[in-house]
């Protein structure tokens, strides 16, 4: 087996170590175009996951590395002249080029071929002259390139500037600074990695950088090597007061943009990318080097354990792919958010903290809460001001009128049992069996406001009264059971209509010739299997909007407590405000101002027929999920107008408006957007989709990036899902009442082998783990002056 390796940085070098140990007879050679010494970048980050696999890989390599480990604990939040710390995580880093010092001195051990100073030979000819081709040559692969369509590569390139620095502080900890100056924000996140020095990266928004003067400062060509001072000076300015007289390091550093790199395959023929060239992930969330030591790992690995390198490569992708990919949306969401970290820092410390270190779903409320007690409840304590440690799922909320005791909220849920409009036996036993379950506010679903905006023949109405008058007994006999808040979501689902009871699949097919007559803002259908639906005219609009307002009032009449108006999913009203499917040329549509007509006019029905002091919501689908649909602007722009039009509040969702629509569902997938509402215009939102646990709940609440959060298909499964969510935290308060029938089940049962106890097994008790761990080595001499960066 002939195996050439291109690049020996990290990965490429671990790679070949471990396979030369698998395999000794193999001829494997590496090219690196550097020089052995050559010296670049600073310290990387190990999880103790890693570590564990490389003491059993190569307990070697791993000796030689943990003899020179920074080792802590704790996370330092600087903001606004105060930290907060947040303990038990732990970290271990090491200088990059001891690691890959180790990593060389291993290779030579073991026989491996590596030609430092040496450029690679082009792709095609390893390709015919080895078994193997490993590509571990780098985020700008020029292995990749080459064959990129094979690879399928998509590169996306973010829009912060970063520069990449070490200084001569020692930090105790991972720190992550922001600073808020006339320019705008600018964050740091630093860690040491031995003991003389740190990582200092500094990242700031495209916007900012110009305004901040590095622009110009970075206004001309670097050599190779070369680094941008004048910017690394200016840098030393901001952060002074966190340098505390230290100096900051450059190495070959200027301000460059983050690229995340995926490709649809890793593997062409015998080629097969590893670490940066195959995948990045934003380096706020994580290391470049931990993932491409966990790639050569994995590789080594199948290679081994395959007969056929075909075999191997495609065991090897397998098993990564769903690693990575994991990493990479945890990467997003991080790097998304320090994009956007203007929009929170009007947050006062505490939240901030716990915003940012929760940034990438990954950490949440509940995982905080373990590592770090006594932090979750001083930000608990901060919540709102009462002092309380209560769960922020639940706190109370105003909300209009209407005080909610708790955030939770059961979103509509169809159940397309209703026979003519009129809701049943099913909608009431729901309807009941949720608002006893606990939560704050409970919707009846989907409610058309005319037969012909139902989307199925099992919709719920209430256009006449007999519907009015099943409302109203339903409504009834809820009260005389609970006092929960009852609303009620009202629709016309335009083009989404006349369709089929959804099956399994959640898709609806068209009723065909036993079906009704579609109406939309313009005469384009759902699919190819959907009939074609009539654009609507000024009288249709004036006939719905008075429809709406009809709803409205027999809502109120039926003791309804909040109203929410459909105007997302692709219904009626939606198709108004996306520019995908309102073509119109009249004043209904055009520009965003013209689209939103419609729908502020329901609005403004709806409201007159509505007490004032109820609230009303209204559902947007704040993403089309569709190349040229409503973008996050406009969402902002729509939201502003209907909470000047009289909403209440936003019920941020998502897609549903096209069928060609690629949502990249997920864990709180939505929830995003809410945040981008609230956090850019006030306005309070509800969370929504693919939200099951009350860990996320409170992780969303406590952070501000919604003020509610609905919890849909987790109440299918549970009814009872906040009461439940209660008890399992272990609070007894006032906003999770337990029906007084049902009280003496308030306690979660006993689960199996409850009353065994375990015998002591130690002779002497390990020490737990200390909370907070500092990296504190020996002080080396501090220099008499700051000198400039060279």
């Amino acid at each position: 087996m002939r195996v050439a390796v291109i690049g020996g940085g990290p990965g490429g070098l671990y790679f070949a170590a471990l396979a030369k140990q698998l395999s000794p007879a193999w001829d494997i050679t590496v090219w690196e175009r550097n020089a052995q010494g050559d010296a670049f970048g600073f310290g990387v980050v190990f999880s103790d996951e890693t570590l564990d696999g490389i003491a059993q890989a190569d307990p070697e390599v791993f000796a030689a590395m943990s003899g020179r480990f920074a080792r802590w604990s704790d996370i330092d939040v600087c903001y606004r002249g105060k930290v907060r710390t947040s303990g038990g995580h732990g970290f271990a880093a090491l200088d990059r080029n001891r690691l890959r010092a180790i990593l060389q001195e291993r290779c030579a051990a073991l026989g491996v071929d590596v030609r430092y100073s040496t450029q690679a030979p082009p792709v095609e000819e390893l390709s015919a002259a080895y078994d193997l081709v490993v590509a571990a040559d780098g985020v700008r692969s020029p292995t990749r390139a080459t064959c990129s369509d094979s690879f399928g590569t998509d590169l996306d390139e973010r829009t912060c500037r970063y520069m990449w620095l070490a200084t001569d502080r020692v930090f105790e900890a991972f720190t992550f600074i922001v600073e808020e100056r006339d320019f705008g924000a600018v964050q740091v996140h630093a860690y040491p990695f031995d003991e003389t020095r740190s990582t200092f990266i500094v990242e700031i928004a495209e916007d900012a950088w110009r305004r901040a003067g590095f622009e110009a400062l970075a206004d001309r060509e670097f050599a190779r090597g070369d680094s941008d001072l004048e910017s690394v000076r200016r840098c030393e300015e901001i952060f002074a007061d966190h340098l505390d007289g230290h100096r900051l390091i450059p190495n070959a550093s200027k301000w460059i943009r983050f690229t995340t790199v995926r490709n649809a395959s890793w593997r062409h023929e015998n080629v097969v990318l590893l670490g940066d060239a195959a995948h990045t992930a934003h380096f706020s969330i994580g290391s470049g080097t931990k993932l491409a030591m966990e790639d050569a790992l994995a590789l080594a690995a199948s290679l081994h354990e395959h007969p056929t390198v075909a075999g191997a490569l495609a065991a090897y992708e397998a098993e990564r792919r769903p690693v990575v990919e994991s990493t990479q949306r945890a990467a997003q969401a991080s790097l998304e958010w320090f994009e956007s970290i203007g929009r929170y820092t009007g947050q006062d410390v505490d939240q901030f903290a716990f915003n940012l270190l929760t940034r990438s779903r990954r950490v949440t409320y509940g995982n905080l809460r373990e590592r770090d007690t006594a932090f979750v409840d001083a930000v608990d304590a901060a919540f709102d001001g009462s002092g309380a440690a209560v769960p922020p799922m639940f706190r109370p909320l105003r909300l209009g009128g209407l005080t909610l005791r708790n955030r939770i909220v059961v979103p509509p849920l169809a159940t397309f049992t209703a026979v003519d409009g009129r809701p049943g036996g099913f909608e009431h036993a729901q309807l009941a069996a949720q608002a006893l379950g606990g939560a704050g506010l409970v919707f009846a679903g989907m409610t058309a406001v005319s037969p012909e905006g139902r989307a199925t023949a099992g919709c719920p109405g209430l256009w006449d009264d007999r519907q009015e008058a099943g409302w109203t007994s339903i409504v009834q006999a809820v009260r005389s059971v609970c006092d929960t808040p009852l609303g009620i979501q009202l629709t016309h689902a335009g083009r989404r209509g006349s369709t089929a009871v959804p099956g399994p699949d959640g898709v609806g097919l068209p009723l065909g010739g036993d079906g009704w007559p579609t109406l939309a803002a313009s005469a384009l259908a759902w699919d190819e299997t959907h009939p074609v639906p009539r654009e609507a005219t000024r009288a249709d609009l004036a006939a719905v909007t008075a429809a709406f307002a009809e709803a409205a009032a027999r809502a109120d009449r039926a003791g309804f407590d909040v109203l929410e108006l459909q105007f997302g999913h692709g219904h009626l009203v939606s198709g108004f405000l996306s520019p995908l499917t309102n073509r119109r040329t009249d004043a209904y549509g055009g520009s965003l101002e013209g689209r939103l007509r419609f729908p502020l006019e329901v609005l403004a029905a709806v409201r007159a027929a509505w007490p004032a002091g109820k609230p009303v919501l209204v559902r947007i689908s704040a993403s089309d999920w569709a190349k040229g649909g409503t973008t996050e602007a406009e969402a902002v722009e729509i939201c502003r107008a209907l909470a000047t039009g009289g909403a209440d509040a936003v019920d941020v969702s998502t897609g549903e408006v096209v069928a060609h629509q690629q949502p990249p569902y997920g864990r709180s997938y939505q929830t995003p957007f809410a945040d981008l509402i609230r956090n850019t215009t006030g306005i309070p939102t509800v969370a929504v989709g693919a939200i099951s646990t009350y860990d996320d709940a409170n992780s969303i609440i406590l952070a501000g990036r919604a003020d509610l959060v609905a919890v849909g298909r987790a109440h299918l499964w549970d009814p009872m899902w906040t009461l439940h969510a209660a008890a399992e935290q272990g609070y007894r308060g006032p906003a999770a009442r337990w029906p007084e029938p049902w009280r003496a089940g308030s306690r979660k049962p006993a689960g199996p082998r409850a009353d065994r106890v375990a015998p002591r097994l130690q002779l002497l008790r390990e020490e737990a783990a200390p909370v907070h761990r500092r990296w504190l080595p020996a002080a080396p001499a501090r220099p008499l002056a700051v000198t400039s960066p060279r």
